[in-house]
């Protein structure tokens, strides 16, 4: 593993400079394989450590670069030290290589990568991420899909790491709209359509009573007299409400269940409509609630206390607005489970949204505010289905799986499958995640179904036929372990590449809990499995001799151990066959 190589390249420079081997780990890393030459194995940065002072500048560095080389000797587990530009390579011992990483492979394979020395500074703790969050009585929307799986991978890498990770779906499920929605039920509703199929039945009453109400004032009113009976806890308005969110609750876990993705709680506005009021009262004495000229509350959030920023928490007639509720659940979050961090998953638009109410709660006298995070993300652009433009995210899992079925049908192996439907279901949720997470997060990318579905090239298709296609070859030599098991025989340049590609583990997921970002991840499995390709062709198992057969399936072995895992942190299901 990567840790132990690391560990000895820091002991070396330990003994030589007289500093600790901590002081270098974050100057060394893994070499990117190289497609056109073998290449070394680890790289130590001189200006990194001229930079954190563990060397002192004479102005050369290339030359400080070549005198500390002549310093390192080569001993059984590096054997080269070659001096490149303002760096030092290490090569590792090919045979000690092998057998560290199939020993930690074989052995410790679900903590492989994650229990690394690169991890010893970070905090572990009770992280809470807050994603997904569609409002409730509607469709799961398709621009909900990029908060439900980019929350569902930060939850997942914290867990991996080590964090206690609860997930947190914060529904909207409060505000005027409830009113219209509850008055428009009473006149156009049926509880036999409700049964049938609740969610379209309550967007289609949605919709009518928003097109009645542009020509009848008559049920703004009912509107307004639905959702003051609900703030007031009426029997009739309240248990109305109280079914569509039990239905809505009911209706978005299937369609979770369809994505591999879970919530520890559902919370949502209507849970902090007394506390809201108690933050608004907190502020007053607090002497940072002021009242603006249209009689508002606001707070004033300008460095000169000027009022040239301020964020609004209260409408005119005293009741809460969004930031305020926020801003109440924050609170009570920290409350009920001391949290270390807290991560909300939205997209761009509510950036301002997020430094406002950190703001505030810093203001507030709320320190732990410091460790709340926003992780914004763009939009996507032309998701379309035959029938035309995407409203609601089951459309797109629906077409997905169709499409994903239709190309398994021309592929000779589906036949063989035990539940094609499952199958398509799960590779064409993991196309869906590859290509929302192969950029930056924050940038708008265009959707094409043609580039999200084809079995070449990087797409989670091809993660899912690298996976099924290890699974298939550990199924077809299932009494190997019979046979002594001996690393050294892993010298073939192709088998060296998959090893000095597994030392880089450890390091993506380190960026990946630096930024959040699941690109450094995807482009990492996805060299793997090209890498596997080529192996498959030039490694062969069956019809070697039985040692190199042996130390050729337990690498296959270990890499399906290594690409299951990395998918599973991404929020794919692997699958064992397609």
């Amino acid at each position: 593993m990567a840790c132990f190589f690391r560990r000895n390249i820091a002991s070396k420079l330990s003994k030589v400079l007289g500093q600790s081997e901590e002081s270098f780990i974050s100057s060394i890393s893994a070499i990117p394989v190289s497609k056109k030459q073998q290449s070394p194995d680890f790289r130590l940065s001189v200006s990194s450590l001229l930079q954190n002072g563990s060397v002192s500048s004479t102005g050369d560095i290339q030359a400080e670069t070549e005198a500390l080389a002549q310093r390192l000797k080569p001993d059984n587990v590096v054997e080269e030290i070659v001096v490149g530009r303002g760096a030092i390579n290490f090569k590792i011992n090919r045979t000690v290589l092998a057998e560290t990483i199939l020993s930690k492979l074989l052995n410790e394979c679900h903590l492989f990568g994650v229990r690394s020395e690169l991890f010893s500074n970070l905090k572990k703790g009770k992280t809470l991420v807050e994603f997904s969050s569609p409002n409730i009585a509607k469709k799961f929307h398709a621009g909900h899909l990029r908060s439900t799986i980019i929350g569902n991978f930060i939850a997942n890498l914290k867990e991996a790491l080590g964090n206690d990770v609860t997930r947190i779906n914060y529904l909207g499920d409060w505000g005027m709209q409830f009113g219209l929605l509850g008055a428009g039920f009473q006149r156009f509703g049926s509880q036999e359509e409700l049964k049938l199929n609740p969610l379209q039945h309550l967007f289609d009453v949605y919709v009518q009573v928003n097109r009645e109400a542009e020509r009848d004032e008559g049920i703004w009113r009912a509107a307004r007299e639905f959702f003051r009976h609900l703030e007031q806890g009426e029997g009739g308005a309240l248990s109305l409400w109280k079914c569509f969110r039990e239905i809505t609750v009911e209706e978005y876990q299937r369609v979770y269940k369809r994505l591999g993705v879970h919530f520890d709680e559902y919370s949502g506005e209507s849970f902090y409509q007394r506390q809201a009021q108690e933050v608004l009262q907190r502020l007053q004495d607090q002497g940072l609630l002021k009242t603006s000229e249209k009689g508002t509350g606001v707070v004033d959030l300008s460095p000169a206390n000027d009022m040239s920023s301020y964020s609004t928490v209260m409408r005119s007639d005293g009741t809460s607005l969004y930031i305020t509720r926020d801003l109440a659940a924050a609170i009570d979050r920290k409350e009920k489970y001391d949290f270390d961090e807290m991560i909300y998953v939205t997209d761009k638009s509510q950036s301002g949204h997020f430094q406002q109410m950190f703001q505030i709660l810093l203001a507030m006298g709320h320190s732990w505010a410091q460790s709340c995070q926003h992780v914004p993300f763009g939009l996507v652009q032309g998701m379309k289905t035959r029938r035309g433009e995407v409203v609601f995210l089951e459309d797109v899992l629906e077409e997905a799986r169709a499409r994903m079925l239709r190309n398994m049908g021309e592929s000779r192996t589906t036949k063989d499958l035990e539940d094609p439907e499952d199958t398509a279901q799960k590779v064409g949720a993991s196309a869906l995640i590859v290509q929302d997470f192969k950029g930056p997060l924050m940038s708008d990318y265009k959707f094409s179904w043609d580039q999200v579905l084809q079995a070449q090239g990087d797409t989670g298709v091809f993660l899912q036929y690298t996976h099924a296609r290890l699974c298939s070859l550990m199924r077809m030599h299932p009494h190997s372990e019979q046979v002594p098991l001996e690393p050294s025989l892993l010298q073939e340049p192709s088998a060296v590449s998959i090893l000095q590609h597994l030392l880089r583990y450890d390091e993506v997921l380190y960026r990946c809990s630096q930024d959040l970002q699941p690109k450094h991840l995807v482009s990492f499995l996805m060299t793997l499995s090209h890498l596997v390709a080529t192996a498959h062709r030039t490694l062969p198992v069956k019809g070697s001799p039985p040692e190199q057969a042996q130390a050729r399936l337990q690498l296959f072995k270990g890499t399906q151990t290594v690409l299951a895992n990395g998918m599973r942190i991404l929020g794919i299901l692997p699958v064992e066959k397609m």
